[in-house]
């Protein structure tokens, strides 16, 4: 956990580069709850047990009800489940304490091809919210599960949905460490990098597409930037001495990194592969993080001390201090609106995630459990991603930013740390 691969802690290793399937699966456990939620009838999409490898209306039901936002009523407690929006007798609905209601068919398109088409519907008015057609192979059955569930959410509180977004985490099985992405919901993770030794540290680049992480092949942490489509890579750091805590910019075109190559901990930025230093001190400077406007970076400095969380511009110059409770406060992120900052605490003998206000500097504790790590917010702020232990076993939470509702995505057979959320499909 966080205490051993602390701020002032680095780890040598060696790597061996792999692309498989995961075999370690997660399962969601909802473990928060939360009132004033809203109450959603997810009717079974007719014909898609036969013609789909995996059926729609279990990946929706499951992504609304991560959010923390939906009440998704009891299949078995449903009326007759209708197939168009002509067919529905909304007080038979309303009765089951629906507030809306999604209906879809899964249609033969031929040329081995399906239709997925849903509808949302509005029980009280009577009237559509949205819908679509997704005309996809049978093996499209979640993904196309996620959409539905991005569009069903955008449509219920205005703001786009996360449930087609991916993860990051580092994933270790006994003596073996690997680099997984996988679906929100855990599912269909597949493993890009495989390693005897620590892997640490992945950053997804805004376009998605590409990770940064630390690797330990030349007995030395070096910085890699890896395409995840084809697998390639490039040392984007290997500079004298360690190169460590990659940060992408919000526009993609620079990374910053930490290198020891003065002697010291120091943060700096590559534009293009040279490194353009921005930190001065005789202190540890380490774990940069960008503002979402790209002009400034976040950084933890021991420059008074413990470690605090500082900011300063990303071209260089003053830095101002950002956290002033506790003694220990590290591993800073800003939600993407840039009002709140997430990082983690040490509070006695374990580390809490804390998030604070940025315009009144009020801070609060989301975590329960006493040893978290790598707080990671949702492409659209609504959640919170984090690593904590719980009984011995490492595990991924994803958190409501007031802390009501959480979801644990328990990791079978392993600990799971650095855990990264990543960005929206620019497409």
């Amino acid at each position: 956990m966080l205490n051993a691969r602390s701020l002032f802690k680095v780890v040598v290793a060696g790597l061996v580069l792999l692309s498989t399937l995961a075999h370690a699966d997660m399962t969601i456990e909802i473990v928060g709850g939360g009132s004033g939620k809203h109450a959603i009838a997810i009717a079974p999409f007719r014909d898609e047990t036969t013609r789909l490898r995996d059926p729609v209306t279990p990946v929706v039901r499951s992504d609304l009800t991560l959010s923390g936002l939906f009440r998704v009523l009891d299949p078995s407690s449903l009326p007759e489940t209708p197939f168009g929006a002509g067919s529905i007798h909304y007080p038979v609905w309303s009765a089951a304490g629906a507030q809306s209601l999604a209906i879809g068919t899964v249609s033969d398109a031929g040329n081995g091809k399906v239709t997925i088409a849903f509808s949302l519907m509005d029980v009280a008015q009577h009237k559509q919210l949205t819908g679509g057609q997704f005309t996809v192979t049978p093996d499209q059955g979640r993904p196309v599960g996620h959409k539905i569930a991005d569009m069903i959410y955008q449509a219920i509180t205005g703001q786009r949905g996360i449930f087609a977004t991916r993860i990051a985490y580092v994933l270790k099985q006994g003596g073996s460490y690997q680099l997984q992405i996988a679906d929100v919901d855990g599912a269909r993770a597949q493993t890009i990098l495989r390693s005897r030794e620590p892997i640490m540290s992945p950053a997804w680049a805004p376009d998605g597409r590409r990770l940064a992480y630390v690797s330990f092949e030349t007995h030395k942490p070096v910085v890699w930037v890896q395409d995840l489509a084809t697998g390639r890579r490039y040392a984007a750091a290997n500079f004298k001495g360690s190169n460590s805590g990659p940060a992408w910019s919000p526009d993609g075109s620079r990374l910053a990194v930490v290198l020891t190559s003065s002697g010291n901990s120091e943060v700096y930025v590559l534009n293009g592969g040279t490194p353009h230093r921005l930190t001065y001190s005789d202190a540890i400077d380490t774990e940069p993080s960008w503002s979402p406007d790209g002009a400034k970076i976040l950084f933890v400095s021991d420059r008074t001390g413990g470690p605090q969380i500082y900011s300063m511009s990303a071209d260089g110059g003053p830095a101002k201090r950002l956290t002033w409770q506790g003694g220990y406060n590290v591993s800073p992120k800003l939600s993407p609106d840039g009002s709140t900052l997430a990082y983690i605490q040490r509070q006695g003998g374990g580390f809490r995630v804390m998030m604070q206000d940025m315009a009144t500097g009020d801070v609060r504790v989301l975590s329960s459990d006493p040893y978290n790590e790598r707080p990671s917010f949702a492409p659209n702020g609504q959640m919170v991603l984090y690593a904590s232990q719980q009984g011995g076993q490492s595990v991924l939470y994803a958190a409501t930013l007031d802390g009501s509702s959480k979801v644990k995505l328990a990791v079978l057979n392993g600990e799971v740390q650095d855990p990264a959320w990543g960005p929206f499909d620019p497409n």
